[in-house]
């Protein structure tokens, strides 16, 4: 496959996030509204360029209260930040159809490189004749790196929220 656009079909894809909760569990959600200009050749993605915005008042922790707090100035403060954005600045192959990618990841007003993994899961043409590829990509980040540094002491020791965020995204994207 040559290099195209590429654009991401966003009721077949997914940015996911879990976090711990209280040192004993995971608290998990999702950011419904997102978007990616993404250029490359889904068979060799060294050269590929992605974009990657998400609008951060789009988040779902299936928790009203809690999906509120997170808006707030508390957490994402949306109203002075209301995207987090990825911009890829190089991908580097790592096994068949395996691959990291770094970038730059801006949010909360703080820009910092971070690397993910990405795998190719495949390419097809759905039954209308458009070509639709696929990719997984998953990481963690730092919340406090970002200036996200609300949380609360637990009585037992330990603190409310913990500090990793582990990020899995599920892209289906179809040819421009």
């Amino acid at each position: 496959m040559a290099k195209s656009n590429w654009a991401v079909d966003a009721s077949h894809s997914s940015v996911d996030f879990s976090i711990r909760h209280m040192m004993i569990a995971k608290v998990k959600g999702t950011f419904h509204a997102f978007e990616a200009q993404i250029s490359a050749d889904p068979s060799d993605l060294t050269t590929a360029e992605v974009t990657f915005k998400v609008d951060l008042s789009s988040i779902d922790t299936r928790n009203e209260d809690r999906d509120n707090h997170l808006r707030s100035a508390d957490f994402f403060d949306v109203e002075k930040y209301p995207n987090m954005t990825f911009t890829s600045t190089s991908f580097a192959k790592t096994g068949e159809g395996e691959y990291t990618v770094t970038g730059d990841l801006t949010l909360h007003g703080v820009t910092r490189p971070e690397t993910f993994t990405v795998v190719y899961e495949g390419s097809g043409k759905d039954p209308w004749g458009n070509e639709k590829v696929g990719f997984s990509a998953q990481g963690t980040i730092k919340r406090s790196d970002y200036g996200l540094t609300y949380n609360a002491a637990l009585e037992t020791g330990g603190v409310l929220i913990g500090d990793e965020i582990k990020v899995t995204l599920e892209i289906e994207a179809m040819k421009a």
